[in-house]
C-alpha cells in the first residue's frame, strides 16, 4: 500500500544528499548580529525519505531595520538568555526560560537541539523570538544531547523518561501549568505529557508530527520498515561532515557552519541511537487519553526532499488528519510558508499564537527607502576545491569577520544571505559603494574575488525580512557584476555626485525578471573626502 506514496530506495538516496540542509535564507542571519552560526523536523529539512546627504530625512525609519535579525537589539540573543540546570535523579538537564507575557508554554526538544547553539541558527532564533514575544517560553535539552548530561548509548532517555525530565524541569522553574508545543518530532513528546499531565497542561500544539514514523498496511504515511536501516547508516556517516559532492543552493560556509551546530548536538553514534528510538516510537494509542484543548498544525507544501509535491502532502495530511481524529476535540488547521527557504517555523508560530490567546499575530509592514547591497564569492566551489576544506573554512571565517567589521563602520546592517554572499541595508549609498570597494580588497587580500551590486530604492520591511522591487534589483545588477567589481544602478549614480566616487558607464542591461533596461555604472575609484 505504502509503495503507491513513496519509493523506499529514493527515499534513503533523498535523506543522505541534505540530511543537514535548512533554510539558507535565515540561517545566514547570525553573523549581522556578529554570531558565529529550527533545526527543523529532519525529515522535512531534508528528507525521510556621500551622498549621504540626499537620503539623510529617511534615517530615522530606515533604523527600523536593525530589527531585521532575530539577534539584534530589541529582540532576544544568545547572550540574553542564562542557561540553568535542573537534577532529574540521573543526571542534569539543562534549560532556559526567555519571553514575556500571561502564558507559559513548555517547547518540546524538537529531536537533537543545543540551547546556545541554536540561537545561533537564525531560523531557529527568528521563530524563538515570536514565540517569546506572546508568552513566557520553557525549553531543554535531552539528556544525551546538548549542554545536558551525556549518556550511554543503550541508556538514552525514552519517550516516558522524557517526560520525566520535562516535568522536573518546570519543577524547577516553579511552573505547575504550561501550554505544550510540540513542533515536528517535538509532537511525540507533547502529546505524551498532555496526556499524561492534564492537570499541567492548560493546551497541545502538535505541528507536522509524525505519530508513527514507519509505516503498516493501516498506516501507509511514513517511511518503509525497510528503508529505517539504510537511512540510519546514511544519517551516521553524514551527520557533522560536509560533503562538496552533495549538490545544493546552500552556500560552503553555510554548510560548515550548520555541521558544526550538528557536532554541537551530539556525536554520530547518539545521533543513529536517538533516530533508530524515533522510528520504533507509535503515540497513536495515547492520542484518544489526550483531554485538553488541542491544535494539529500541517504546512503539506513544505518538501520531503525525492518526491514529489503530491506524495508529501499525501503524508503530512494523513498523519495530521489521523492525529485529529484521534484526540478529542482537536482543531486541524492547514497553513503554508511564504517562503520554503525560511524553514516554515513562522507559519507555526503564527497559528499557535491566535490558539492560545485568541489574537493573530500582527506582522511588522513599513515601507522606507534605503540603499541595498548584494555581494557574492565568485567561483566559491572550484576555490574551496583548490584550497581544501581546512584553508577554506579559515579564510571564509575571516571573510565574515572582516564583513561584520566594515559593515559596522559604514554604518550597515546585514540582512540576509544569498548562495555565497551578503545582503546589506544602508541609509546612504555612498557609504553602501565604500563598504563595497573594501570588500573586494578585503577578499582580493585572502585569495579569492567576490562581485558586488548596489541599488537605491524603497523596500518594504517584513517583520524579519526585506522585500519590494528594489530588492530584486539590486540582486540583478550585481549578477552583471565582473569579479572584483562593484555595480550600481543609474539611481545611485545620481545620489553620490559629490562624493568623490567615480564610475565607468557600463551601457543599458535587461535585468533578468524585469521588464525595463537599467543603466548600470562600475565604480573605478573611491576618493577620501577632504
Amino acid at each position: 500500500m505504502y509503495t503507491n506514496i513513496i519509493d523506499p530506495a529514493k527515499v534513503v538516496i533523498a535523506s543522505a544528499t541534505r540530511f543537514w540542509m535548512l533554510s539558507a535564507r535565515f540561517r545566514s542571519c547570525w553573523r549581522s548580529a556578529g554570531c558565529t552560526g529550527s533545526t527543523g523536523c529532519w525529515m522535512a529539512m531534508v528528507p525521510p525519505w556621500g551622498g549621504e546627504e540626499t537620503t539623510a530625512p529617511f534615517q530615522e525609519r530606515v533604523k527600523h531595520l536593525s530589527t531585521l535579525c532575530g539577534c539584534r537589539a530589541g529582540r532576544i540573543a544568545r547572550m540574553d538568555v542564562e542557561t540553568h540546570y535542573a537534577d532529574t535523579g540521573a543526571g542534569s538537564v539543562a534549560y532556559q526560560v526567555f519571553g514575556e507575557g500571561s502564558i507559559d508554554m513548555l517547547l518540546c526538544p524538537n529531536w537533537i537541539t543545543h540551547l546556545e547553539g541554536q540561537w545561533e541558527i537564525p531560523a531557529i532564533a527568528a521563530y524563538l523570538n515570536r514565540l517569546g514575544s506572546f508568552g513566557r517560553v520553557i525549553m531543554y535539552d535531552q539528556r544525551g544531547t546538548g549542554m545536558s548530561d551525556p549518556v550511554p548509548l543503550d541508556a538514552l532517555p525514552t519517550l516516558e523518561e522524557r517526560m520525566d525530565d520535562a516535568r522536573i524541569v518546570l519543577d524547577d522553574v516553579g511552573v505547575e501549568q504550561v501550554a505544550v508545543l510540540g513542533y515536528e518530532w517535538g509532537g511525540q513528546l507533547a502529546a505524551m505529557f498532555a496526556a499524561t499531565h492534564p492537570d499541567r497542561s492548560t493546551a497541545l500544539v502538535m505541528a507536522n508530527t509524525f505519530v508513527r514514523a514507519t509505516s503498516t498496511d493501516d498506516f501507509p504515511w511514513a517511511m518503509p520498515p525497510e528503508a529505517v536501516a539504510p537511512f540510519l547508516a546514511w544519517a551516521t556517516k553524514l551527520w557533522g561532515k560536509v560533503d562538496l559532492e552533495i549538490e545544493s543552493s546552500e552556500s560552503l560556509a553555510e554548510r560548515e557552519r550548520w555541521a558544526r551546530y550538528q557536532r554541537q548536538t551530539a556525536s554520530p553514534g547518539v545521533v543513529k541511537a536517538m533516530t533508530a528510538m524515533l522510528f520504533e516510537t507509535d503515540v497513536r494509542p495515547i492520542l484518544p487519553a489526550i483531554r485538553v484543548p488541542t491544535l494539529v498544525i500541517v504546512d503539506p507544501t513544505r518538501p520531503l526532499v525525492g518526491l514529489t509535491p503530491e506524495q508529501y502532502a499525501q503524508i503530512y495530511r494523513g498523519q495530521a488528519q489521523y492525529a485529529a481524529d484521534n484526540i478529542p476535540g482537536a482543531r486541524l488547521v492547514e497553513t503554508a510558508a511564504e517562503s520554503h527557504a525560511s524553514g516554515n517555523l513562522g507559519s507555526y508560530v503564527a497559528d499557535t499564537r491566535e490558539f492560545l490567546t485568541g489574537m493573530p499575530e500582527m506582522e511588522e509592514s513599513d515601507r522606507v527607502l534605503c540603499t541595498l547591497l548584494f555581494t557574492d564569492i565568485v567561483s566559491s566551489t572550484q576555490t574551496a576545491a583548490a584550497m581544501g576544506d581546512r584553508r577554506w573554512s579559515e579564510l571564509l571565517d575571516e571573510h565574515d569577520r572582516l564583513f561584520r567589521l566594515t559593515l559596522q563602520r559604514q554604518r550597515g546592517n546585514e540582512v540576509n544571505t544569498t548562495g555565497d554572499g551578503f545582503v546589506a541595508t544602508f541609509d546612504g549609498p555612498a557609504r553602501a559603494i565604500r563598504c563595497a570597494k573594501t570588500l573586494v580588497e578585503t577578499a582580493k587580500g585572502l585569495g579569492f574575488e567576490i562581485r558586488a551590486g548596489v541599488h537605491t530604492g524603497e523596500c518594504e520591511l517584513r517583520g524579519e525580512d526585506v522585500g519590494g522591487i528594489a530588492v530584486h534589483v539590486a540582486a540583478r545588477v550585481m549578477s552583471e557584476a565582473a569579479p572584483s567589481e562593484v555595480l550600481v544602478s543609474g539611481t545611485v549614480k545620481d545620489l553620490v555626485a559629490g562624493s568623490g566616487i567615480m564610475f565607468d558607464d557600463r551601457g543599458f542591461h535587461m535585468l533578468k525578471g524585469l521588464d525595463e533596461k537599467y543603466q548600470l555604472f562600475a565604480v573605478t575609484e573611491v576618493r577620501a573626502r577632504g
